[in-house]
């Protein structure tokens, strides 16, 4: 059995990383090594709930197996490469994730919550026209320990002052195309025995991959966000590429479908104002007709610049006005706070370090793809 165990290490240092291994990985790992699967429980409570990164330091681990596990396992993080720090608190973390690539973390501190928005990918494939990440193209999915190491790293710096309340896959890349590597991160972000987050603390955001949208339904039960960015099919052709492939009303559909599996919750609808694009009194009539009587929230986000953008934010009173032509009609909205802009570290400005690998053609257009 345990040369079963040692036949699945991959790593560069020949060990395994414990971190971001699925339970029953681990499980099968321990019963490699001739330990018991009680052993799972035990060192996930170390790793994400007490930070330790040590074997030598799990007291409740014999001897011999600590032993054992430094000979064949690890748990490695990326490399910290910087931390930005913001005038309104927010902090940015740059990491190294080998092979000349580099993403992003960022912390949002706030009153009554915490929340801690992280990447999925290195790049992205998405080729949304208002958004830093994909103007830097795509180079590859992150791993589960990738993804999860982002929170461990960001609560190693804030503890004990400070802990994270909430997760959003909002940073770099499309969580979606992802799939199995954040489903499994997810499930470790919701598990008692690892991080121990609330399912409605932990947001998933997509641009709108309809089939995967269907299977998350199903595969784990956490609170979905949606770029929707436009109220019709021509224009958001244009702002969210995908959209050429699954239509406004695919989507939707798929959207209510997630809410009704998830004991009816709301689905939050992500809006960037763009100045003389979306945000006209048009907008907003076509926008309700699309959400009105629905489980829907509408999350109004202020334009973040970015060096090469050709799109400026709309004024503040147009977005209000916007904003309370929604409420008018009985549609829950909000305008986001923008935070961390002075470091780029605001929605739509998280660009890192990525050597694109790949374009390919969707119809008409040039998207960056990792479909």
């Amino acid at each position: 059995m345990r040369e079963n165990a040692l036949s699945s290490i991959s790593t560069e240092s020949g060990k395994l990383n414990l971190i971001g291994l699925a339970p029953d990985s681990l499980a099968k790992f321990f019963v490699g090594l001739g330990e018991k699967p009680y052993r799972v429980k035990q060192i996930m409570r170390w790793i994400y709930q007490r930070g330790v990164l040590e074997f030598d330091e799990m007291t409740d681990l014999s001897l011999r197996l600590r032993s054992q596990l430094n000979l064949v396992a690890t748990m490695s993080l990326p490399k910290v490469i910087r931390i930005d720090h913001a005038r309104d608190g927010t902090l940015k973390w740059v990491l190294d994730v080998g092979a000349g690539q580099a993403v992003e973390a960022v912390y949002i501190p706030e009153p009554n919550r915490s929340t801690l928005c992280i990447s999925s990918q290195a790049g992205c494939a998405m080729d949304c026209s208002f958004c830093a990440t994909g103007r830097r193209g795509f180079n590859r999915n992150l791993s589960a320990a990738e993804i999860l190491g982002q929170v461990i790293i960001a609560n190693q710096e804030l503890a004990p002052e400070s802990s994270i309340t909430n997760i959003v896959f909002m940073g770099m890349g499309e969580p979606l195309a992802n799939y199995r590597e954040v489903v499994q991160v997810t499930k470790l972000l919701i598990d008692d025995h690892a991080m121990g987050l609330s399912r409605r603390r932990v947001t998933i955001s997509t641009s709108g991959l309809v089939p995967q949208i269907r299977k998350l339904a199903h595969d784990c039960n956490v609170a979905l966000a949606v770029s929707l960015h436009a109220p019709t099919d021509d224009l958001r052709d244009k702002l969210v590429p995908i959209n050429q492939r699954h239509r406004i009303n695919e989507l939707l559909e798929a959207c209510w479908n997630y809410s009704e599996s998830v004991a009816s919750r709301h689905i939050t609808f992500e809006y960037v104002m763009l100045a003389g694009v979306n945000d006209g009194v048009q907008d907003a009539i076509s926008l309700i007709k699309l959400l009105k009587n629905r489980p829907a929230k509408v999350n109004l986000i202020p334009f973040n610049s970015f060096p090469g953008t050709q799109y400026t934010c709309s004024e503040a009173d147009v977005i209000r006005r916007f904003c309370m032509k929604l409420r008018a009609s009985g549609i829950v909205a909000t305008i986001r706070r923008t935070r961390g802009d002075d470091i780029s570290a605001a929605c739509g400005q998280l660009a890192g370090q990525v050597k694109n690998r790949m374009l390919v053609r969707l119809g008409n257009r040039k998207i960056r793809a990792a479909l």
